[in-house]
């Protein structure tokens, strides 16, 4: 995996974390717990309706990239982007914020998939600099926005959050169509029942995990809205981001990964590979932790407001888990670029059994602790799936537990090359 690679992807996604805390922690104070829950519902929202338009505008652009010609599976990228944004949102109107913010979710909705597709076509061509400033470049366009939209022109509503992230998104997709016309030639459009049923059975197989995935995720903000009311989903939401900034490190280097095995024929290089992540993700995952549980109560209430007085606590029961998803999603990579998806659909699916079943009496009882309790137990059952199922295909040693000597040489090579490079 190269030193510079995994560094770019690591600054960007740090970041990315920063300005989103930015964006967090001016949303609480401007608009309380309240106005950060009815945020979290609506990005759900965006979530829900962007598992079913990856299908076409996510993985399955990065896995094809180079294997199929650009243009054409762009093409068909971008007409799924616009009818599932349009149409995909008019069922969530089951929902009182979704009724409300429809017009917001639909134009996100379109908006968020065409930026999807252009970054996977980026990341499958291993252009992991475009990759990262697109991303990064993006959250920088929204936090600066809504700070202009409330700072200087006093737009003051919940509302200016959605007006700034839709400004973000088209500007950004507007100069990343006319940098791709330059460089991909685009025919005319021929429609190839091949080439969309490629695209459609990887992409649905790994969107159904995602999805699952994601219910693990955030199930939890529905059954807290349901019985304990928006305001707590704000509190929950702030320490899920929280505790799920450690991920900065696991996502940068299964990005890293993903996209040098998806590209590699040599397997056990790939496996080689794999197992080193899963540990430099570990103990990185673990400092992180360790930091963040580390800060009192009353810095969380200094930064957040009052009312998210009990952050600390409900990141204290996450803990556990983030850690085992921040390991597991290296090895989930590696199935998604080795196209053994199966495996990640029962796991998430295991999880989200987990979320429901527990849930359903936890949350009630509990309130932000039992959603704090159920979602940690989820991460680990289905983490620990993932394990034993990459252990059986990769032969386990006692060195898969520590850093061989070889390995630590590696690593301090690594450092030594980023800090002290001329």
């Amino acid at each position: 995996m190269k030193t510079k690679s995994i560094f770019q992807t690591f600054a960007s996604r740090l970041l990315i974390m920063l300005l989103n805390f930015g964006i967090i922690i001016f949303s609480t104070n401007f608009w309380g717990a309240e106005g950060r829950g009815v945020i979290a519902l609506v990005v759900a929202d965006l979530a829900v309706i962007g598992f079913f338009t990856n299908i076409i505008v996510g993985s399955s652009i990065s896995y094809f990239a180079a294997k199929l010609a650009p243009g054409e599976i762009l093409t068909y990228a971008y007409i799924w982007a616009v009818v599932c944004g349009i149409s995909l949102p008019l069922f969530m109107l089951f929902n009182e914020h979704s009724r409300e913010y429809l017009h917001y979710l639909i134009i996100l909705s379109v908006l968020i998939a065409l930026f999807t597709a252009n970054i996977s076509l980026f990341l499958g061509q291993k252009k992991l600099e475009r990759y990262n400033a697109y991303s990064a470049m993006q959250n920088i366009l929204h936090f600066l926005v809504i700070g202009i939209m409330v700072l200087v022109f006093k737009w003051e509503s919940v509302e200016t959050y959605f007006k700034a992230q839709i400004f973000s998104y088209l500007v950004l997709v507007l100069i990343m169509f006319a940098i791709i016309w330059r460089e991909i030639k685009f025919t005319r459009l021929n429609l190839s029942q091949s080439t969309v049923k490629k695209l459609f059975s990887y992409g649905w197989k790994t969107q159904l995990s995602a999805f699952l995935q994601f219910l693990n995720y955030r199930l939890s903000f529905y059954f807290l809205e349901i019985f304990r009311g928006v305001a707590s989903v704000g509190v929950f939401s702030v320490s899920a981001a929280f505790s799920e900034s450690v991920w900065t490190v696991s996502r940068s280097l299964a990005l890293v990964l993903y996209s040098d095995v998806v590209n590699n024929a040599d397997h056990h290089d790939s496996v080689a590979k794999t197992k080193f992540s899963v540990k430099l993700c570990f103990l990185a995952t673990v400092l992180l932790l360790a930091l963040i549980l580390s800060i009192p109560t009353k810095i969380y209430m200094l930064i957040f407001g009052e009312s998210f007085h009990e952050v600390k606590n409900v990141i204290v029961v996450l803990s556990p888990g983030i850690l085992m998803i921040a390991v597991s999603d290296i090895i989930g990579y590696y199935f998604a670029a080795t196209h053994q998806l199966k495996i990640l659909n029962i796991k998430s699916a295991v999880g989200l059994v987990v979320t429901v079943f527990c849930g359903l009496y936890a949350i009630p009882k509990w309130g932000l602790i039992g959603a704090g309790i159920v979602t940690s137990l989820s991460y680990s059952v289905s983490s620990l799936l993932l394990f034993w199922k990459f252990y059986q295909n990769a032969s386990f040693k006692g060195s898969d537990l520590f850093f061989t000597q070889s390995e630590f040489q590696q690593l301090l090579n690594m450092v030594n090359q980023k800090l002290f490079k001329k």
